[in-house]
């Protein structure tokens, strides 16, 4: 969306994405390239900070400043809001899982929890408690099998979904603003500041560690932060979004682990 001042969130190919009008805290399905408005999401009473579709794009999730999340169909018709039992601080995040035999919805948020909630009933299937800072993001892995949390504490935190249990903590060094599975390597990536980590969780071990050349004539200006990253279907090339409005590309090259 060239020029527009409203968060996008999330894009399916070139025909449909979601974006906040931030005047009326309301999500919007759109045509990305051409700015048309399918569908207005009302029902939230402040600001959206994330979104996501189901794998069948059939459903979407929202996560607010209200400190709820909820559930749509596609028609801008919210048909649950999770609150019992829900985040007591800003929910940072949500997602879906891919898994179809295990369908769940795991959020995150300033209250420093993880919560996977029961996507038939919406109910609280589990807590993960462990971080000592305030969460900004949550990721699923493609096999539906774990997920990642990451925040202030600069702590990256691998969870069991199937059965329901912390496996082990990474150390970023800073704080996470992003995290993302691979889609086809056992890879954890993770936005920290400037530069964005990529562990392989089979070792446990960094494998690399990608930092953007910025050219500044002012030499104390701060680098720009990374908060955004995502991934290409084939696994090839690592998007990243930065603070000085830039997505920088980057590319899985031979030889790479």
């Amino acid at each position: 969306m060239r020029g527009t001042r409203n968060t996008i969130f999330n894009i399916i190919g070139p025909t449909l994405g979601l974006y906040l009008d931030r005047i009326k805290s309301n999500l919007c399905l759109s045509i990305p390239l051409s700015l048309q408005t399918l569908r207005q999401f009302v029902g939230h009473t402040k600001d959206v900070l994330s979104v996501a579709f189901s794998a069948d794009n059939r459903q979407i999730v929202s996560g607010s400043w209200d400190k709820t999340i909820k559930l749509w169909n596609t028609l801008g018709v919210c048909k649950y809001t999770i609150q019992d039992e829900g985040h007591s601080e800003w929910v940072s995040c949500v997602r879906f899982s891919p898994n179809s035999s295990n369908p769940i919805i795991v959020s995150c948020g300033w209250d420093k929890m993880v919560k996977v909630w029961n996507l038939a009933n919406c109910k609280l299937k589990t807590n993960h408690i462990g971080h000592t800072g305030f969460l900004n993001t949550v990721t699923v892995s493609p096999d539906g099998s774990l997920c990642a949390s990451g925040g202030r504490d600069s702590q990256a935190m691998l969870w069991d979904l199937n059965e329901g249990k912390h496996l082990y903590t990474l150390d970023s060094g800073d704080t996470i603003n992003a995290l993302c599975f691979s889609p086809n390597r056992y890879w954890l990536c993770a936005a920290t500041g400037p530069s964005i980590k990529i562990w392989d969780l089979e070792g446990k071990i960094i494998v690399d560690e990608l930092r953007q050349e910025v050219i500044s004539t002012n030499s104390k200006a701060e680098p720009p932060q990374c908060t955004s990253l995502a991934w290409s279907a084939d696994g090839q090339t690592l998007f990243a979004g930065y603070t000085d409005n830039l997505i920088r590309v980057w590319q899985v090259t031979i030889g790479t682990r």
